[in-house]
């Protein structure tokens, strides 16, 4: 037993070389992805065609009002047009042809509608339009099985489709070639918008992505729930082939951020293109007619420096307005939201994200970033050994050999979730075992320090010398130190002393925290993290753990013995008081989980103190760090090396050191901004902390000079 203790304890020294020698390793890996996110910095802004067209349709006079538009849309900055597959309805709303129903025909020929029939009847409005769109809808009705034939009526062609116009709208199209060129003869970029409700055609799709080439398109849409191609797939290898032609044509793709679920195959074309992905934020239309322009600038400025967003896509649509019994729609509020000194163009550009072209980022993997990676990977798991030995030092040598082999297998089945699982590990493993570090180290300086003090001030004997009260009584079950029922303090440290003392264990208990942060970045550093392809799982449980973990510790591991202290903490006696905590502890925590992610909601305060940040200092650092955890850790640091209770304000510090880390989770945001981030609540946490420590002492002091004559009063 003396001898695996001794390896066990040798172990763990080199388990902190390991660990070590894998932040270095992850540096040059960071320095990589440091480098892939300054190669694309151009932003686009996108309108939806189709949004327009519907919009004009409630217009008097709909030709003019679309002309109008879009001389308005390119002088506001917007540069790209989306154009969906086209169908008959949309294509009449567009003014090519005019869409009949069986009786409607019969009506327009003075005839009787036919019994037993019912067909669906067009007019092109001219002989271009026949041109550019009967072939196109021939092809796409006649692959349906259903039959196509010519119809005239006063001079215009048409054509009769052997189906009810219900089915007949639905089918989609390849989208409108005459939208297409006189959109690119105005001058705009075009983004095509794709689905995989067409069957997959390998002739048609090469020719519509040539076609698209010679229109200047760089990049293409899904819309939809699944790519192009995807349905086909394991039949014909439609995906496959879609993907070389894209290739071949040099066309990428765009993904939609914030989807409730991600399109079908775009993993897999995303992988197959390269990589060559743009990020995309969508404003519904609702939000373009609702929120206020500088909202909507602030938005697509915190998308873009936050979240590597490089194409904002544009929607709009009509709507009643009863009060003024007229149609409106948003596209007043979308221009001044663009232009102008405040708007989203200027600010963005100010911000270095000026107008363009977006473009794909670029990175390099170079043949050492394997190897290194694999470095990284071990020091990822003396992390995970070195927090097991912690809380019972035998186990460490044993969780770091059982890593290496779990790792090595989990790498062949799924290297992946190895990489996720280990990059969890480390990050939940640093801040945990920094909190032990900090507990540590006020024991080192408190015990045998204590002194039992009553419901009264010390005596005058000790006046001047050591002046303490009672502050909490649940001091006698922390750590098992003390009788039940008995209170504690520590003597021998001055104010100045522990201040001094608090700031500098605050600050190796971050460094140790942030140990984790080049392990996660070295771990999770493919491009399918950076474009929200894949994402990190096991949030949640990263921010409850190291919070759970640091109170474990403090309440079982802090005393003589384990046992003990686990049976002086379940004899505890349960009162209602205790139940209520409990409950406010519970709505607490189920808040706080709420909170992360990307599914959190923020009050209407917070958004505009948001606001306030984000404008004063470029980068908004954390409410929960800056307000809450890093404020109470620096008070708890301070009260703590005096009185015993104050110790349980560590465990909410230690959300701030594991919202450190769980910052460099979010692996689309930059590295320099999500640094900034933490510098800055850490900065702002410790100076709101020195106020609450500033405050403590004006009040101690006060009650020492007015508490006693009270007392003396009353008695």
């Amino acid at each position: 037993m003396l001898k695996w203790q001794q390896w066990n304890r040798a172990a763990r020294r080199i388990m902190w070389v390991l660990a070590l020698i894998g932040v270095i390793a992850a540096i040059p890996i960071g320095a990589n992805r440091w480098q892939m996110e300054k190669t694309s910095k151009q932003v686009e802004y996108v309108f939806d065609y189709s949004d327009l067209v519907l919009v004009a349709s409630y217009q008097s006079r709909p030709v003019d009002y679309i002309k109008s538009e879009l001389q308005k849309l390119k002088s506001h900055g917007v540069g790209t047009l989306s154009v969906f597959e086209s169908r008959l309805d949309e294509l009449e709303n567009a003014g090519r042809l005019g869409l009949y129903s069986e009786a409607e025909a019969a009506l327009l020929q003075g005839k009787p509608s036919p019994a037993g029939q019912n067909y669906t009847y067009l007019l092109f409005e001219g002989a271009r339009e026949q041109a550019a769109l009967e072939p196109m809808i021939r092809e796409r009705f006649e692959s349906d099985g259903i039959a196509v034939r010519p119809w005239d009526l006063d001079g215009k062609r048409g054509l009769v489709l052997e189906t009810p116009m219900a089915g007949a709208v639905l089918k989609s199209m390849a989208p409108d070639p005459l939208a297409l060129t006189e959109l690119h003869d105005a001058g705009f970029r075009l983004l095509p918008r794709l689905s995989d409700r067409i069957p997959y055609d390998t002739e048609r799709m090469d020719a519509l992505l040539a076609g698209f080439k010679n229109l200047g398109v760089t990049r293409i849409l899904f819309d939809g729930g699944a790519v192009t191609g995807f349905a086909d797939q394991a039949a014909d290898k439609t995906l496959t082939h879609f993907a070389q032609k894209l290739n071949e044509y040099g066309i990428g793709i765009t993904a939609i951020e914030n989807l409730k679920k991600p399109q079908s195959g775009l993993n897999t074309l995303a992988y197959l293109t390269h990589y060559n992905v743009t990020r995309l934020y969508s404003l519904s239309d609702k939000d373009a007619a609702a929120l206020k322009p500088d909202v909507i600038a602030d938005r697509f400025l915190l998308a873009a420096k936050d979240r590597n967003i490089r194409m904002f896509y544009l929607n709009a649509a009509p709507s009643a307005n009863l009060d003024k019994g007229t149609v409106t729609d948003p596209m007043d509020n979308l221009y001044k939201s663009l232009d102008g000194p405040d708007g989203a163009i200027a600010k963005l550009d100010s911000f270095g994200f000026p107008s363009g072209e977006a473009h794909a980022f670029e990175r390099s993997y170079p043949s050492w970033m394997k190897a290194l990676k694999a470095v990284v990977a071990l020091g990822a798991i003396s992390l995970i050994a070195l927090l097991a030995g912690a809380f019972f030092n035998g186990l460490a040598l044993i969780v770091f050999l059982l890593g290496l082999a779990g790792s090595a297998g989990l790498y062949v089945l799924n290297s992946s979730l190895m990489e996720q699982g280990l990059a969890l590990g480390a990050a939940i493993s640093a801040p945990t075992l920094a909190m032990i570090w900090a507990i540590n180290r006020i024991r080192s300086h408190t015990e045998g320090q204590r002194r039992p003090v009553g419901g009264e001030w010390n005596s005058a004997a000790n006046e001047g010398t050591d002046r303490s009260f009672q502050v909490s009584p649940w001091s006698g079950m922390l750590g098992g130190l003390g009788q039940a029922g008995t209170r504690w303090v520590f003597r021998g440290l001055s104010a100045g002393r522990r201040l001094t003392m608090a700031l500098s264990i605050l600050a190796v208990t971050s460094l140790i925290s942030m140990l984790a942060i080049p392990i996660v970045i070295g771990l999770l550093n493919s491009m399918t993290y950076s474009l929200v392809l894949e994402q990190f799982r096991g949030v949640s449980l990263l921010h409850l753990a190291p919070i759970g973990l640091t109170a474990v510790y403090l309440f079982l591991f802090t005393g003589q013995s384990v046992w003990l202290s686990l049976r002086r903490v379940l004899g505890l006696q349960i009162t209602i008081l205790w139940c209520v905590a409990v409950a406010v502890i519970g709505a607490a925590g189920l808040y706080y989980l709420s909170r992360t992610g990307n599914s959190g909601t923020a009050t209407s305060l917070e958004l505009v103190f948001r606001n306030t940040l984000e404008g004063t200092f470029g980068v908004r650092p954390r409410f929960k760090e800056f307000l809450l955890a890093h404020p109470l850790m620096v008070l708890g640091l301070f009260l703590s090396l005096r009185y015993r209770a104050a110790w349980v304000l560590l465990i909410v510090g230690s959300m701030g050191q594991l919202s450190m880390v769980d910052t460099f989770a979010h692996i689309h945001t930059p590295i320099h901004i999500s640094l900034i981030r933490i510098l800055l609540g850490l900065g702002i946490g410790v100076v709101i902390g020195l106020i609450l420590i500033a405050a403590w002492q004006i009040g101690e002091t006060l009650v020492r000079r007015f508490w006693p004559r009270e007392r003396a009063a009353n008695g």
